[in-house]
């Protein structure tokens, strides 16, 4: 039966096992990943999608002030 279910696997795919008995998708990680996760987006700004400006393609850069003298 092993050789004709690998067999079966090879051509047809294996059965989706994310799905829960509702048909819905449900991830199988532990507690402390999906906890992790959640701490990084509220913890940084780098990944707070909502505090995130997009990136500034083509933008010019503010030049520093300068201290340079008129040559007469």
């Amino acid at each position: 039966m092993g050789i004709l279910k690998s067999v079966s696997n090879f051509l047809f795919g294996k059965d989706a096992d994310i799905f829960d008995d509702k048909g819905r998708v449900q991830h199988k990680l532990p507690k402390k990943k999906w906890d992790d996760w959640n701490n990084r987006i509220v913890r940084g700004a780098e990944y707070n999608w909502r505090e995130h400006t997009g990136l500034q393609a083509g933008a010019i850069a503010e030049k520093a002030p300068t201290d340079k003298k008129s040559q007469s």
